[in-house]
């Protein structure tokens, strides 16, 4: 079983998950067969379930992965240019997945914002995404920043697209703020280790806010780097 499991590549995980129904359209499809799980993950990169990646927090598994791009398709292949906003960035796996959603057309334009409060984290991502998605590094098509993503990343707002990869407790009013008129937030909210919600947050183009249940989620806090260290006793 683990040899067989070893052997498996990014194009077998991606039709498991279709086979699975987690993936149902032709864009998520495409976007996970470019972004090659084992640039990101050393362990067992094609099993689906979260892996550690230190710093008390983890990697998404990849059917969570293929629901987010799911959940904001619509704001990712509008037909324009597009801003997204990747919270808890990590080991940088969503970065370039968010920007291959993007029509080709429009990818030099676009921009993929990604943010992490641990800088070896940030630094891991870059280390990742270069792999593949140097250029668009360069590019500044993909770019990463150290800070608190509670806060958001007000210099490049407003965002048709949020992706929060962190359970809060409540939604934090700045990502609620820098959310584009018509744009899309998904974020996990409930209490560590309690029952939590996969919601979208929408923005309408008169401002107005709506949330809608997604499903049940277990995601790691999203908190402060002292308390997600252990450093602030």
């Amino acid at each position: 079983m683990s040899n067989k499991r070893q052997n498996k590549n990014q194009k077998e995980l991606v039709e498991e998950l279709i086979n699975r129904g987690t993936i149902q359209t032709k864009e998520v499809e495409q976007a996970l067969l470019q972004v090659d799980r084992s640039e990101f993950v050393n362990n067992n990169p094609y099993e689906d379930s979260p892996k550690q990646i230190g710093y008390n927090v983890t990697i998404s598994a990849p059917h969570m992965h293929a629901f987010s791009l799911h959940y904001l398709q619509r704001q990712l292949t509008s037909g324009k240019p597009v801003k997204v906003l990747d919270i808890g960035c990590g080991t940088g796996y969503l970065c370039p997945a968010f920007l291959m959603m993007i029509p080709v057309q429009f990818r030099l334009q676009s921009t993929i914002v990604g943010i992490d409060h641990v800088k070896e984290l940030v630094q891991l991502s870059h280390n990742n995404i270069r792999k593949s998605f140097n250029q668009e590094l360069e590019n500044k098509q993909i770019f990463l920043v150290t800070g608190d993503g509670r806060n958001g990343y007000q210099h490049l707002a407003p965002y048709d697209a949020i992706h929060v990869g962190a359970a809060a407790e409540k939604i934090p009013e700045a990502l609620l703020q820098q959310l584009n008129f018509g744009g899309r937030m998904v974020i996990p909210v409930g209490k560590h280790g309690g029952d939590q919600e996969f919601l979208a947050i929408d923005k309408d183009l008169q401002g107005k806010i709506t949330q809608t249940k997604l499903l049940g989620v277990q995601y790691v806090p999203l908190t402060s780097l002292e308390k997600q260290l252990g450093t602030n006793e």
